[in-house]
């Protein structure tokens, strides 16, 4: 990999790795754009293959960050740490808190939380060697777990999208399909049954299915069987990459909208969704809820205040349908340029020197 190749293509401003020999730290910093304020993303733990995996996974976790955080109109940039190990069996104090040392060395620039592979505790003990990091517990006066934030912005943009199809934003009697039930899944779930809808779900966890179905009464399908059930809103909550080649025939939805990331495998997918008339509400936009909500801590967490702008993830999904009518473009499109105008145009405002 020619890495500065890379960076300069991509606009990358720094990439850091992380060495501890006594904790066994093996970790990447990557700092995508701090052009709307200092870069926040969560630190991932994953048993990599091989280092260049990690790498890749870095930068573009780390840019994914800086669009999310533009999109959902926050004030900072983006940026993402990547830990190589099993997080298992290879979590410990030691770990992360040399992973704090290393935050802390960057002066502020970037600010961890919580990721795939990594929860709660572990931010605590970051937090033991930094003050840059979100998403502690409320004892900390923090919001803790960012999972049913997420599924209530998911919630909100799901309804943003359903207005502009269905002529109502509301849920009652709508047919949703939902495709993985982990902690922002199921509390998606919650919320749809409260609504009225009508569940179809599926989980590679045959527990988390069961246990759904137990108290929502939603009807299970197998996992490959989700695509093509007949429903309102396809809602993808698990892995990324589920409109691709394979699935896309196969979908019989008007509304693709759910929490997972990188939902299309490729760009030429959101294209294809455009072309068969299927509304695609893009998940950096609908899935912000979480990231909205920790940001809200570096102005001290208030939770009335954070569950308001958790709620505007709504006028988000608003304004990206809005421009991709506008302007004629599919909606992944759309939501690229509502990122990319606001880097630009806060960018400029802040190159005003203030001593």
């Amino acid at each position: 990999m020619e890495i500065f190749e890379v960076m300069e293509k991509k606009a990358y401003e720094q990439l850091v790795f992380c060495q501890d020999k006594t904790s066994g730290l093996k970790a990447i910093i990557c700092i995508h754009n701090t052009s709307l304020g200092p870069a926040l993303g969560g630190t991932r733990m994953w048993n990599y293959p091989k280092e260049e995996d990690a790498i890749q996974d870095a930068l573009r976790l780390a840019r994914g960050m800086t669009y999310k955080n533009a999109a959902a109109g926050l004030n900072i940039g983006g940026g993402k740490t990547v830990i190589i190990g099993d997080s298992r069996v290879q979590k410990s104090e030691a770990l992360f808190r040399a992973l704090g040392r290393f935050v802390q060395s960057l002066n502020g620039r970037y600010i961890t939380a919580e990721d795939v592979g990594t929860s709660v505790r572990d931010m605590e003990w970051v937090r033991l060697e930094t003050k840059f990091v979100t998403g502690l517990s409320s004892s900390y006066g923090s919001s803790g777990d960012p999972s049913l934030m997420t599924a209530r912005g998911v919630w909100k943009g799901m309804k943003a999208a359903a207005k502009e199809v269905f002529g109502s934003d509301s849920l009652e009697g709508k047919t949703i399909a939902v495709q993985g039930l982990g902690h922002v899944g199921y509390h998606l779930v919650k919320h749809l049954q409260e609504e009225g809808a009508h569940l179809i779900v599926t989980d590679l966890n045959p527990e988390a299915v069961k246990n759904v179905v137990q108290e929502t009464g939603a009807k299970p399908v197998r996992p490959d069987e989700i695509y093509a059930v007949k429903c309102d809103i396809f809602a993808p909550c698990a892995l990324g990459a589920v409109i691709n080649d394979q699935t896309i025939s196969l979908l019989k939805c008007q509304v693709v909208a759910g929490s997972a990331n990188n939902v299309l495998a490729e760009e030429r997918h959101g294209d294809k969704l455009h072309e068969l008339g299927i509304l695609y509400a893009p998940d950096y936009v609908i899935n912000a809820g979480g990231v909205i909500n920790v940001a809200d801590e570096l102005e001290g967490y208030n939770y009335e205040r954070a569950l308001k702008k958790v709620d505007g993830v709504y006028d988000n999904v608003v304004n990206v349908i809005e421009m991709a009518k506008r302007d004629h473009l599919p909606t992944y499109k759309a939501a690229d340029r509502v990122a990319e105008e606001r880097i630009e145009k806060i960018g400029r405002v802040r190159s005003t020197f203030l001593g």
